[in-house]
């Protein structure tokens, strides 16, 4: 049963109380087990350098390494859609191996794939696509990809391991809230350095940026030696065993949950030859990278053709993929659809790094916003920090699909602001509201894939409702610099920026997502009731 006071309460109430739970979250992390601090401070300064490398990475490559907008949106694709894979194939390597383990040499990967991207950017390498100085970057990138695969599930599986059932929402909460801190202060780190070294490292700084994010992975890589510790581990755990039993004693429901027994998911004991499936998606991959290539020649037709091609790849990879799992999440025709619908309108989680720098660089050119960039683009950390715990006091009754169709459309709707050519004041409010509509309907993400799931196969769900991502960080990657090139030129062309026409694309693809949301309203949720039995 609901309480009537909470659905009293005003608005200006509402926006208290979540400075208050705010303040408590806050509070709660300080007297968190020591152990858990060796997790979370170093968040804090991964998620700092992480999103400070997203942020510079295009400008480096397109200066300093001299390639063109599009190869460096590959480079973006391949990071990002790599550290996905990377995770996939290294999440139970902290099983094995220990969390502090796994840390710890996470840590000493990330320092030396970032000296090594700091000196590709320092020595005398040479520039341009296939020069010392593009693979020397290309192997930092390499190793910080497989560090980051090895990180973050250690770091959420630290984050499991020193909180209670009770306490493990906050301590995941924490844990988001420092790295969106983290992407925010890296953007007022960033323009300060460059300026500072531009003159000492040409031709922007950039090079002395790599060089101070890889020494913070210095003093995180000392935060998780010196703090946690075998001893502070034992501590931890023994503390979250008391704490843990006593909840237990005192009938936590959270804890009754727990103990309930869960159906287990039929699982196949045929082995299934992955070899074609496998072929086919590598074959996808490189003719539709062949395809976007071509779109920047003459032969607009040929790319066109390739690109339909590379369509009917993916089609045949997954057929081939689905044939052989009867019981995959994917025969669910209403959960595939919900997680693909979503695509269009994360591109723009993806532009924030795929395409926001460049704007805010090229497009804002001599003025204050190109100068600090990196300020800008790391805008909606700090808001989505703030916005999130108001915006789900302000929705804690609403129904979940509605929240994701009304999420995503003011999501969508104010990237159409940027239409009307470069403004400080509409690119602010534009991030506002952007970053409210993430509030609204990101964390409500999992919990409708979490209804929608059959009994026992929750976590095959949340799982596979990860992969459109994957996809989401690749496919953008593999057009942004497209546009990118042909409406942010680089200064040096002489073009002139239609920085206007390229946001109305971004605008109508993310709108494909709410409009379909609506059309399919009345199917997705008379899945949701026969789910509930309703």
């Amino acid at each position: 049963m609901s309480d009537n006071t909470n659905e009293k309460k005003s608005l200006g109430q509402i926006v208290i109380d979540s400075f208050v739970e705010l303040g408590r979250t806050l509070v709660a992390f300080a007297k968190a087990p020591k152990a858990l601090w060796g997790i979370n401070i170093p968040y804090v300064i991964e998620g700092l350098v992480y999103f400070g490398i997203l942020t510079i990475l295009g400008k480096f490559c397109s200066e300093n390494i001299q390639l063109s907008d599009q190869q460096a949106s590959w480079v973006y694709s391949g990071v990002t859609a790599g550290i996905t894979l990377a995770m996939l194939f290294l999440g139970g390597v902290s099983d094995r191996i220990g969390i502090r383990s796994a840390l710890k040499v996470a840590f000493s990967m990330f320092l030396v794939g970032r000296v090594v991207i700091a000196l590709a950017g320092t020595l005398p390498l040479g520039s341009g696509m296939g020069s010392p100085m593009f693979f020397v970057t290309l192997l930092g990138l390499l190793i910080m990809v497989v560090a980051y695969g090895l990180y973050q599930p250690a770091a959420y599986a630290g984050v499991k391991r020193f909180t209670t059932p009770k306490t493990a929402a906050m301590g995941y909460a924490v844990v988001y809230a420092l790295m969106n801190l983290g992407a925010f202060f890296s953007g007022m780190i960033s323009p300060f350095v460059r300026r500072f070294t531009e003159e000492s490292l040409p031709p922007n700084g950039l090079a002395g940026v790599f060089w101070v994010y890889a020494g913070m992975m210095v003093v995180a890589l000392l935060a998780t030696t010196f703090i946690l510790t075998k001893k502070t581990d034992e501590e931890a755990v023994a503390r979250v065993a008391r704490e843990t039993a006593a909840e237990a004693k005192e009938g936590d429901p959270e804890k009754e949950e727990e103990k309930k027994p869960e159906a287990k998911p039929d699982v196949s004991s045929v082995k299934i030859n992955n070899i074609p499936f496998i072929a086919l998606l590598i074959l996808t991959v490189a003719v539709a990278t062949t395809g976007f290539n071509m779109l920047g020649a003459d032969d607009k037709n040929t790319a066109i053709f390739t690109l339909v091609g590379a369509g009917l790849l993916a089609i045949a990879s997954g057929w081939e993929f689905m044939r052989h799992r009867p019981d995959h999440p994917f025969r669910d025709r209403r959960f595939t659809f919900f997680i693909f619908v979503l695509i269009p309108v994360q591109t723009l989680f993806a532009h924030n790094w795929l395409t926001l720098p460049y704007y805010l660089d090229r497009a804002f050119s001599g003025g204050v916003v190109s100068e600090n960039f990196e300020f800008f683009s790391n805008l909606n950390p700090i808001m989505i920090f703030f916005l999130a715990p108001m915006v789900a006091g302000l929705t804690a009754q609403a129904n979940v699909y509605k929240m994701m169709i009304i999420g995503t459309m003011v999501m969508a709707l104010p990237t159409f602001l940027l239409t009307l050519g470069p403004n400080l004041y509409l690119f602010l409010t534009y991030v506002l509201l952007m970053s409210v509509g993430e509030a609204m309907w990101q964390p409500r993400f999992l919990q409708w894939i979490a209804e929608i799931a059959p009994k026992g196969k929750e976590g095959m769900y949340m799982g596979i409702g990860q992969f459109p991502w994957f996809l989401t960080k690749m496919i953008t990657g593999l057009y942004s610099g497209f546009f990118v090139a042909k409406y942010l030129p680089k200064p040096e062309t002489g073009l002139d920026t239609n920085s206007g026409v390229m946001w109305l694309i971004y605008a109508l693809i993310a709108m494909v997502s709410p409009i379909a949301l609506i059309l399919a309203r009345k199917w997705m949720l008379a899945g949701m009731m026969e789910k509930h039995g309703d």
